[in-house]
C-alpha cells in the first residue's frame, strides 16, 4: 500500500528524490565510465541495491559480521534448501568468507558468490550421475528404513558417499510416493470392476514409477542447469534483502515480469497466489472468484507436489524454481489441471481445476439475512477492491455501504462482517469503511523512517450504521483488513470474532531499476526491480498490527490454532513496536464484552463441531511438525490409509445447522428470481453459510450484544 495514493494497494514507484540518488551513487562510483562487462553490471546492481537499503528501507540496519553470517546462512539454504548438492568440506570452504560478506557487498566483491557457483556446480553434475544410477535399478520396499524431510534436522553429508546414499532414500521415498498412487488408482478400479483398467503386477508398476522419477528429474536438472548467472546472482542479492524483512526483494528481469504479470491479474488459471519456501510449492492465498476458489479443495498452506495437465503424466515440483512452477499450473480458460497437494495433515490429494478467469461478480461485497432466533444481517467482503486507475469502477466502501442501507430496510437486529480470507487491498477503502460504523475520527497511523506518523481519518460525521456488528477475522485476514479489525475493536464499536489475524502491517514500494541508470548503461540493462518496506502501520491505540496482528475479543478454534502461522512463521519479519495512540474517544457499545466472552466459552464447550475442531487443530499441529517417514512399502500404505481415515472423521465438523436458514435481502430478491445463473449462486452461497458454524457463533454474540 502507499500512502502518496491512498486507494492504490499494491506496491508504489520509488519517488524522484530517490532517482537523483542512485544516479549521483552510480556517477561516483563510475564516473561517466558505462561498464561493459557482466561483473561490472552486477557490481553496480549490487551498489545500487546496499544504496537503497541503507537509505530507504523503514529500519536501518547494521551491515556488520553478524549480518554477515546470517546471510552466509540465508544463501546457502537458497542455492542448497534441502542439503542434496554441498558436503561439509565444501561448507567448511565458503566459511571463510562467512564474516566477510558485509565487506564484500560494501565495495561490489564477489569472491564468496564465485567460489560458491564453483563447488556447487561441480556437486550439481555428480548429482547428476547419482539418481541415474540409483533410478536404473529396482527398489526394495520391504526393507525397515526411514527418511528424514526436514533438512534443518540434517547435518551437511560428510562424503560424497553419504550424499550418494542420501540421494538413494530420496528417490526411493518419491517412487515410494509413485508406487503408492498407481496401487490406489488400480485398487479403486478393481473394486469398480473398470474392465477397461489394465491390471499390472507389482513390479510393473514399480518399474513405471522409477521410468516417471527418472523423467520428472531429468526436467529438474535440465532446468537447474540452464539457470544463468544472473538467476543465480539475484538469489544471492535476495539472502541480503532478506535481512532486513521478508517482503524485500530483488527481482530480476525475467521475475519482474511475472510480478508484473501477477499484479495486473490479467491472466487466466487457477487463481491461487503462490510462494517457494524451503524447496516446496506453497499456496498463500485462493483469489476470490477464481477457479480454485470455485472448485472449493485448494486451501491455504497447502504444498503442491505435482503438477498435471489433465491425464497426462505428474511433473514433479518439488524444488523447481516458483516461475518454472507457475508456467506448468497456468493455461487457457476451459482446460484442465491436476494438482497432487499435501495437506497440512500430510494426506495427499490430487485436486482438478478447470482453468477460468476470475468471476468479478464473486470478488465484490454481498449481503444475505440470517435467520435463526433472531434476523441478523452478513456481509461478506473478499477483499478490499478499489478504483485505482480512476475509470469509474466500484469501491468496496461504497458497495458495503448499499449493502448496509439494504439490511436496514430489513430491519435487521444486528450485522456481521465477513473478513475470513481477506489479505487486504485499499488503504482509502477501509478508512472509509471505518467511516460508516463511527461518527469521524482517526482510522489508522502510518509512518515512514525518521518522520512523524500520519494519522488518516474519517472526516465524514454521518454513521451508516449504529447498531451491534460483529467483524469476523481469520489468520488470512491481513493488511487492510487488520487495520479496519482493529480500528473497531480500539473505538470498542465491535466484537471481533474468530481467530488471530496475519500480522503484516508494513507498507512496501517498487523501484524500477532501470528507469534509475544513466544512459550511459543502456547497454547492461535490464537490471530488474525492487521491492521495498519503507512505512509501518500502527492501530489508533499506538500498537503496530505488524507480526501480532489482531487478536479477537471472541477467540474461536480453527485447523491453525496451535501452528505458527502469518507473518510469526516468515524468516527476520519486522518486530513490533508501538507509537503514540491518536486522538480518539471509545464508544458505549460494548459494556457486556466480559460477559460476551464467557457465554462464548460456554457454548464452545458443548458445540460438537467446534470440539472437533479444537481436536483437529491439536492433531494437526502433531503432523505438522513430523518430519521422518517410512519409505517400507506396507507401513507407507497403512500411514497414509490411517490419515485418510482421521481426516473424514473431521468432515462431521461441517454439518448443515438445523435452525439457521440464509434468505437474499429483499431488495435482490427479485433480481436474484429472475436470473437462473443467480438462483443457483445464491443456492451454492446458501448451503456453504448454512455449514458456517462461525458465522452461527457470531450470530450468538450479536444476541449476547442485544
Amino acid at each position: 500500500m502507499t500512502i502518496n495514493n491512498p486507494h492504490r494497494s499494491t506496491t508504489a514507484p520509488y519517488g524522484t528524490w530517490a532517482k537523483a540518488s542512485i544516479v549521483a551513487l552510480i556517477i561516483m562510483l563510475f564516473g561517466s565510465y558505462a561498464p561493459r562487462e557482466a561483473d561490472e553490471k552486477d557490481k553496480v546492481l549490487l551498489s545500487v541495491i546496499m544504496h537503497c537499503l541503507g537509505t530507504s528501507h523503514y529500519q536501518a540496519k547494521d551491515v556488520n559480521d553478524d549480518f554477515s553470517k546470517k546471510v552466509f546462512d540465508e544463501y546457502l539454504k537458497a542455492i542448497d534448501v534441502n542439503k542434496k548438492f554441498l558436503i561439509k568440506e565444501d561448507v567448511e570452504q565458503l566459511k571463510k568468507y562467512h564474516t566477510s560478506i558485509d565487506d564484500q557487498a560494501k565495495v561490489g566483491n564477489f569472491d564468496f558468490f564465485n567460489l560458491s557457483q564453483t563447488l556447487l556446480q561441480k556437486r550439481i553434475k555428480e548429482a547428476e550421475l547419482y539418481y541415474k544410477e540409483i533410478l536404473s535399478k529396482p527398489f526394495d520396499f520391504t526393507v525397515e528404513e526411514t527418511i528424514e524431510t526436514d533438512a534443518e534436522k540434517l547435518p551437511y553429508a560428510t562424503t560424497t558417499a553419504d550424499l550418494k546414499e542420501n540421494w538413494r532414500k530420496l528417490m526411493k521415498y518419491i517412487v515410494l510416493s509413485r508406487l503408492h498412487d498407481m496401487q490406489i488408482v488400480q485398487e479403486k478400479a478393481v473394486e469398480k470392476k473398470d474392465t477397461s483398467f489394465k491390471v499390472r503386477t507389482l513390479v510393473a508398476m514399480e518399474a513405471d514409477a522409477r521410468d516417471k522419477v527418472l523423467k520428472n528429474q531429468n526436467e529438474s536438472f535440465k532446468r537447474m542447469n540452464q539457470l544463468t548467472k544472473t538467476d543465480w546472482m539475484a538469489m544471492y542479492i535476495n539472502a541480503i534483502t532478506a535481512m532486513f524483512d521478508p517482503h524485500t526483494s530483488f527481482f530480476p528481469p525475467k521475475e519482474k515480469e511475472n510480478f508484473d504479470i501477477a499484479l495486473s491479474g490479467q491472466f487466466e488459471g487457477i487463481g491461487a497466489t503462490l510462494q517457494e519456501k524451503d524447496g516446496y510449492i506453497k499456496v498463500t492465498q485462493i483469489v476470490p472468484g477464481s477457479a480454485s476458489w470455485k472448485q472449493g479443495q485448494l486451501k491455504a498452506n497447502d504444498i503442491i507436489l505435482k503438477v498435471a495437465q489433465a491425464s497426462q503424466d505428474p511433473v514433479e515440483v518439488v524444488d523447481m524454481r516458483l516461475d518454472d512452477a507457475v508456467k506448468l499450473i497456468r493455461g487457457k480458460k476451459g482446460t484442465e489441471v491436476r494438482l497432487t497437494v499435501k495437506k497440512i495433515d500430510n494426506t495427499v490429494v490430487v485436486i482438478p481445476i478447470i482453468r477460468d478467469v476470475v468471476v468479478l461478480e464473486e470478488t465484490y461485497a454481498k449481503s444475505a439475512i440470517l435467520k435463526g432466533t433472531k434476523k441478523v444481517g452478513y456481509i461478506k467482503l473478499p477483499q478490499f477492491y478499489a478504483d485505482f486507475n480512476g475509470r469509474g469502477g466500484r469501491s468496496c466502501a461504497k458497495d458495503v455501504k448499499i449493502e448496509i442501507e439494504k439490511l436496514k430496510k430489513d430491519n435487521v437486529e444486528g450485522i456481521i462482517l465477513d473478513l475470513r480470507n481477506n489479505g487486504g487491498g485499499s488503504l482509502q477503502d477501509a478508512v472509509d469503511m471505518g467511516g460508516l460504523f463511527i461518527d469521524k475520527g482517526p482510522i489508522v497511523q502510518v509512518k515512514s523512517a525518521k518522520e512523524a506518523p500520519q494519522v488518516l481519518n474519517d472526516y465524514d460525521p454521518a454513521t451508516q450504521y449504529t447498531g451491534p456488528l460483529v467483524i469476523l477475522v481469520n489468520e488470512l485476514s491481513a493488511s487492510a483488513s487488520e487495520i479496519l479489525a482493529a480500528a473497531m475493536q480500539d473505538y470498542k464499536r465491535a466484537v471481533i470474532v474468530g481467530s488471530n489475524t496475519f500480522g503484516k502491517g508494513t507498507v512496501q514500494r517498487l523501484i524500477d531499476l532501470d528507469s534509475y541508470m544513466p544512459p550511459s548503461f543502456e547497454n547492461l540493462k535490464p537490471f530488474g526491480a525492487m521491492k521495498i518496506t519503507t512505512q509501518k502501520f500502527y492501530r489508533i491505540n499506538g500498537g503496530a498490527t505488524q507480526l501480532k496482528g489482531v487478536a479477537p475479543d471472541v477467540l474461536l478454534p480453527d485447523n491453525y490454532k496451535y501452528i505458527k502461522t502469518g507473518e510469526r512463521e516468515l524468516e527476520y519479519p519486522m518486530a513490533w513496536d508501538e507509537i503514540a495512540k491518536a486522538n480518539y474517544k471509545t464508544l458505549e457499545n460494548l459494556k457486556n464484552i466480559e460477559t460476551i466472552k464467557k457465554n462464548s466459552e460456554i457454548r464452545l464447550k458443548t458445540n460438537k463441531s467446534f470440539i472437533l475442531e479444537d481436536e483437529n487443530a491439536k492433531r494437526l499441529k502433531t503432523l505438522s511438525e513430523r518430519s521422518s517417514f517410512s519409505i517400507n512399502l506396507e507401513k507407507y500404505k497403512a500411514e497414509q490409509k490411517k490419515l485418510q481415515d482421521e481426516s473424514k472423521k473431521f468432515e462431521e465438523i461441517y454439518v448443515e445447522i438445523k435452525d439457521l436458514e440464509i434468505l437474499p435481502v429483499t431488495a435482490d430478491a427479485a433480481a436474484i428470481q429472475s436470473d437462473t445463473a443467480k438462483v443457483e449462486s445464491m443456492k451454492t452461497w446458501s448451503k456453504t453459510l448454512k455449514k458456517d458454524m462461525y458465522i452461527y457463533e457470531g450470530m450468538n454474540v450479536i444476541n449476547d450484544l442485544k
